[in-house]
């Protein structure tokens, strides 16, 4: 029980986590039709300018200025990058945002240098939250749970209540009529595409230190959020979330488990032998190939269900 208990804590703390990541890009290409594979790249720029503000401001302020600034930094992109090659279509797009990705990380190098940084968990919020079972469950990962629900909350209120919520969900599917209503669409686009690295940029600030912050974080994090993207259904929040949620636990729990197919096999009465050419592969744990289950789940969503979890286009 306490293992499961834990387990699953600690998966919807990771889970949680990527769907902060992939809401920017779900609401990008949502928006858009882009996608931006530079998108990682802004979570990293979000744990560095969290790293470099908290050294002077404090991490509090490095909460809301780091996703401000790359949120600006993002609009700027939209506006005099990614505008001027959308009229050459997606390819020209994705081979924008994949240069953008390198530049970004190369900048990162020149300034901060290759190793990680001392990026280290507020002192506040550095303690368990609460023992369960005599394990303790770190403060941290109850704030970066919170801080996505809150966020979570944000987003629907935004899209649902508001105007400028109202004006991007009529864009989405009718660009010319809210243009000729009067509402400037390019504009629109600019502050989601802001929007979306922001929110990337908030979960680099909250998940910089609750892992490492170093140049290879967007390299490790970047394939994941295409992956619960797509296995959540393109364009949609929920199923991102969901999607987010569902390969959080399956990662959690495969990392946990010392299992592998010979115990079953020998119950069964099958006896293989350890020189057998498939004995190596039958001998590997969950743990070990827990990396590669989120991808086989993505190979067998396109395979069954190619729309996604709650998609509603083809992937």
């Amino acid at each position: 029980m306490e293992f499961t208990l834990i387990s699953l804590l600690n998966g919807l703390s990771y889970g949680l986590l990527l769907f902060m990541l992939s809401s920017g890009l779900t609401l990008i290409f949502s928006m858009m039709g882009v996608l931006n594979f530079a998108h990682a790249s802004f979570y990293m720029l979000g744990a560095y300018f969290g790293y470099a503000i908290s050294q002077t401001l404090g991490f509090w302020p490095a909460l809301f200025i780091a996703p401000l600034a790359v949120g600006f930094l993002g609009a700027g992109v939209e506006r005099y990058g990614l505008r001027t090659v959308h009229k050459y279509g997606h390819v020209s797009e994705l081979l924008f945002t994949f240069g953008l990705s390198y530049v970004i990380v190369e900048l990162v190098q020149l300034i901060w240098g290759r190793a990680a940084v001392p990026y280290r968990i507020p002192a506040e919020l550095d303690g368990p939250l609460f023992v369960l079972y005599r394990t303790a469950f770190p403060m941290y990962r109850g704030f970066m749970m919170l801080v996505a629900l809150l966020m979570l909350v944000a987003i629907f209120l935004v899209l649902k209540r508001t105007r400028i919520g109202l004006v991007i969900q009529a864009a989405l599917t009718h660009p010319e009529a809210v243009e000729a209503l009067g509402h400037n669409v390019p504009r629109v686009f600019m502050l989601v595409f802001g929007g979306g690295c922001a929110l990337a940029a908030l979960a680099g600030v909250i998940g910089g230190n609750a892992f490492v912050t170093e140049p290879a974080m967007a390299a490790t994090v970047g394939s994941i959020i295409f992956v619960v993207v797509v296995v959540g259904g393109m364009g949609s929040l929920a199923g991102a979330l969901l999607a987010s949620i569902l390969i959080g636990m399956i990662q959690t729990f495969a990392v946990a488990l010392d299992w592998s197919l010979l115990g079953p096999l020998a119950l069964a009465g099958f006896q293989i032998a350890p020189d057998a050419p498939v004995y190596r592969l039958l001998s590997l744990t969950l743990a070990e190939v827990a990396p590669i289950l989120p991808y086989l789940l993505l190979v067998l969503v396109l395979i069954f269900r190619p729309k996604g979890l709650l998609g509603t286009r083809e992937t």
